[in-house]
């Protein structure tokens, strides 16, 4: 396999405009390139974290394919989680999934974007349960 260059997903959705605003307004990214139908954002801080928009019918998209995406949920992992949750109270945001810890080492909450198929989890990984704990390749070894 050739050596990747980049990594990042992009999101089919007739709500480009929406998710670009939301995305630099309430989560620090930047727009690098922009045209009517696709939006290319890098996050101000941390440049090789990227996220892009295309417009679900354009053609560059298979025919097949052309419709908005579906229950995907964009994970975002961070530090200080509990603080950022505070921080969160204050966007107005409709919070689907409140603030929790999971047994298998997330302590997260999900928000609704202004695209209806599109969430996105908020985590901090934290240590397993002893019953999840072994789920861990030696190599992705959890939090401890």
């Amino acid at each position: 396999m050739q050596k990747l260059t980049s990594y990042y997903p992009v999101v089919s959705t007739f709500e480009g405009e929406s998710l670009v605003e939301f995305f630099v307004q309430k989560l620090g990214f930047d727009v690098v390139f922009q045209s009517d139908w696709y939006w290319h954002l890098t996050m101000r801080d941390q440049p090789t974290v990227n996220i892009a928009f295309v417009q679900a019918n354009h053609e560059s998209v298979p025919a097949a394919y052309r419709k908005p995406v579906q229950g995907m949920i964009l994970n975002i992992e961070m530090k200080e989680i509990d603080a950022y949750y505070e921080q969160t109270k204050s966007h107005d945001w409709e919070v689907l999934l409140p603030l929790r810890s999971e047994a298998w080492g997330q302590r997260h909450f999900i928000v609704s974007t202004p695209a209806a198929g599109l969430l996105i989890d908020f985590i901090e990984v934290i240590p397993p349960s002893v019953e999840y704990s072994g789920n861990y390749s030696e190599d992705a070894a959890p939090v401890s």
